[in-house]
């Protein structure tokens, strides 16, 4: 597709600046990468001085940028502005309808909604519900007794063990495993037994599951995870975990068991939770954080042992400090030995005397 920097302005309701006669766009893309005919993003005022780096024949930048070294659409939302620029130059592929594939493996006790498409080689189990427009892909296994609600997708391979619950919309991407067993055991005859694993997880609406997560069943009841909550890619969520609405987790957090959060809270990446704490509403758990109480509501806490911002902050800037503070002591503690010598050397002379 070939556009004009006015169609695109137009489409994006945006303002041309700058001479653009000429110019016609065929392409999308980043600073670093774009081209003469593509056009790209500045995001914000302090990013500006960047443009003049990239080979972009045109850029989108906020409202009040100005002219700069070539044509400019200003729009309020760059980052909407762009997405929807991309989308018109890259329409996403919309895959038709399929309904049941015949070479997808269902149990005759399954309940499939209407325009709900199973791919080939998804696996759908006894009793399994699986509601209207849901969308299973190729090598899913949902395993017996799922409920899985309308307009959701499961990516391929991903498994859905026994009872897993999962609400309306949700997004449940590639390699992600929900309702194994707990990591619980207990020390029986010298050896460790597996402790009940009888609980199941159960998702909420609009929730979704990054690509190699793992949630696990609970104990006795359910494992759960609020409506409008997010997990990135490779996050553990250990049993009996209960998260709020609308969390944030980020890539490689690992939650330990019978851990609660409040709504609105994020963690940032490689955050670590120990069990048995509950973390308050819009609390932020900064990246690598390690958890080990309960964090209040509205705190941003850091570091290991996580400890409020503000202190990390200070005890980050002392540690800066301390090469200057040991060369410090150390004249300081010259200067006192050289007091001492001469303290002592005043003493014995008086003594001879």
């Amino acid at each position: 597709m070939t556009i004009t920097l006015e169609a695109l302005a137009n489409h994006v309701r945006g303002t041309v600046v700058g001479q653009a006669d000429a110019l016609s766009i065929t392409g999308a893309s980043t600073l670093e990468t774009a081209g003469p005919a593509d056009v790209t993003l500045i995001d914000s005022a302090d990013k500006v001085h960047l443009l003049a780096k990239s080979r972009a024949g045109a850029a989108i930048v906020p409202q009040g940028s100005g002219p700069l070294d070539r044509p400019t659409v200003e729009v309020a939302d760059v980052h909407a502005a762009f997405a929807t620029v991309i989308t018109w130059l890259r329409p996403p592929r919309i895959a038709a309808r399929i309904g049941v594939s015949p070479r997808a493996c269902v149990d005759p006790t399954a309940r499939i909604g209407a325009d709900a498409d199973i791919h080939p080689l998804a696996v759908i189990g006894a009793d399994v519900e699986i509601g209207q427009g849901a969308t299973i892909h190729s090598g899913a296994q949902i395993m017996a007794g799922c409920r899985i609600g309308a307009g959701t997708v499961v990516f391929p391979n991903a498994v859905l063990y026994e009872n897993t619950q999962v609400g309306s919309r949700c997004l449940i991407h590639a390699g992600a495993v929900l309702g194994a067993n707990g990591f619980g055991y207990k020390v029986v005859g010298g050896a460790y037994s597996l402790s009940a694993q009888l609980g199941w997880v159960e998702l909420g609406d609009d929730v979704e599951i990054g690509a190699g997560t793992t949630i696990d069943r609970g104990t006795y009841g359910a494992t759960s995870i609020g409506n409008g909550t997010k997990l990135d890619n490779l996050v553990m969520i250990a049993h009996n975990c209960r998260l709020g609405r609308h969390n944030m987790i980020c890539s490689q957090v690992g939650v330990a068991g019978s851990t609660t959060t409040g709504d609105w809270v994020v963690m940032a990446g490689q955050v670590g939770v120990r069990d048995h704490v509950h973390i308050g509403d819009k609390a932020v758990l900064g990246a690598r954080s390690g958890v080990s109480n309960d964090v209040p509501p509205g705190i941003t806490v850091l570091g290991e042992p996580a400890i409020e911002l503000r202190d990390r902050k200070l005890q980050l800037a002392t540690m800066s400090k301390l090469p200057e503070m040991r060369k410090d002591i150390k004249q300081l503690n010259a200067r006192v030995d050289a007091i001492e010598r001469t303290q002592s050397q005043g003493s014995c002379g008086t003594e001879a005397a």
